[in-house]
């Protein structure tokens, strides 16, 4: 029988991400990163009208999630994964 300290710490254990989660996250990064500066850039305009500067700055971070999503799906592709 375990005792309480070592099922706790299994279970703590167990909650923990995996190597291969935190690749997966990685590999990811760019992706996430770029979808928060777009959303930034959103939040930015919701009470006001865009500027020529805020426009500029939705439309490059559009592109950068664009960007990123194309290379994460060109890598997952690549693997086999879908």
């Amino acid at each position: 029988m375990k005792s309480n300290g070592t099922r706790l710490l299994a279970a703590v254990s167990a909650d923990e991400p995996s190597a291969a989660d935190l690749a997966a996250i990685d590999a990811e990064m760019p992706l996430i990163l770029a979808e928060r500066d777009l959303l930034d850039a959103q939040i930015a305009v919701l009470d006001r009208t865009p500027t020529e500067v805020d426009t500029r700055r939705l439309r490059r971070a559009r592109h950068r999630v664009l960007t990123a999503r194309r290379t994460v799906a060109n890598r997952t592709s690549g693997l086999g994964v879908a």
